[in-house]
């Protein structure tokens, strides 16, 4: 392994150091929670001890205390001949946590349109300012996290405990998914153009068309996901010869 690799894992092992009360386990379920959600280890990607313990400069026991922990979650798989890899969602799997999206952020875009303070609405106003300036500058890794932010404030002004623990879960699931639609230049527009849509209805505390314009949003995204080459099965790998 180079230099820069090795320095990269010390600096990981200095930062881990750095967190007092933090097990190495957790540790290494957090960074390669991260590669999951970046898509640096993307659907069918083999996860080997070794190298995943040399490159976060950690022994192998954290990391296997790591992928139980995803496999926990659903987020990893074994497969035969292969071993641990990231899962691979097929389409109706797909299908279904797009519909079990749309169910509850619309749940949540109506409650919010009840409940929201003034302050919250004011801030949805300044996250989608910051969603509409990372478009214009094609700036997907902001354009995903003012996103993200946006529908995280979103969820919070329902001020409902046990639907934003539900959606928490659902989204660990779809970090398998990767990075969000909005890295699809013909989404963009469209993205932009419904958020607005659910701010208006926001506004005028209608929950209906606040409900209705977030499942259309969550419709569209899933079109969009489909149309990714990420959202395809891996081809798989050749058997041993007969």
């Amino acid at each position: 392994m180079g230099s820069g690799s090795m320095t990269e894992g010390a600096e990981l092992a200095e930062q881990g150091s750095e967190a007092p009360g933090l097990p190495q386990g957790q540790a290494a379920y957090q960074r390669l929670l991260e590669d999951i959600r970046s898509g640096a280890l993307a659907p069918g990607t083999r996860l080997r001890e070794v190298e995943l313990a040399s490159r976060l400069g950690l022994s192998r026991t954290p990391v296997r205390e790591a992928l139980r922990l995803l496999e926990a979650e659903g987020l990893v798989a074994h497969l035969p001949r292969q071993g641990a890899v990231v899962r691979q969602l097929d389409y109706a799997e797909v299908a279904e946590l797009y519909e079990m999206r749309s169910v509850l952020e619309g749940t949540a875009a109506r409650l919010a349109a009840r409940i929201a303070s003034d302050v919250e609405l004011e801030e949805l106003e300044v996250l989608q300012l910051a969603v509409e300036a990372a478009l214009a500058r094609a700036d997907e890794r902001g354009s995903s996290e003012a996103n993200r932010q946006f529908h995280a404030a979103l969820h919070d002004a329902a001020r409902n405990r046990f639907l934003i623990g539900a959606i928490r879960g659902m989204e660990k699931t779809m970090l398998i998914l990767g990075p969000t639609t909005l890295a699809d230049p013909e989404r963009r527009a469209g993205a932009a153009e419904e958020h607005r849509a659910i701010l208006a209805a926001l506004r005028a505390r209608d929950g209906s068309a606040a409900e209705a314009a977030m499942q259309r949003h969550i419709r569209n995204a899933q079109r969009a996901r489909l149309r990714s080459p990420r959202a395809l099965p891996p081809e798989p790998e050749p058997g041993p010869p007969s």
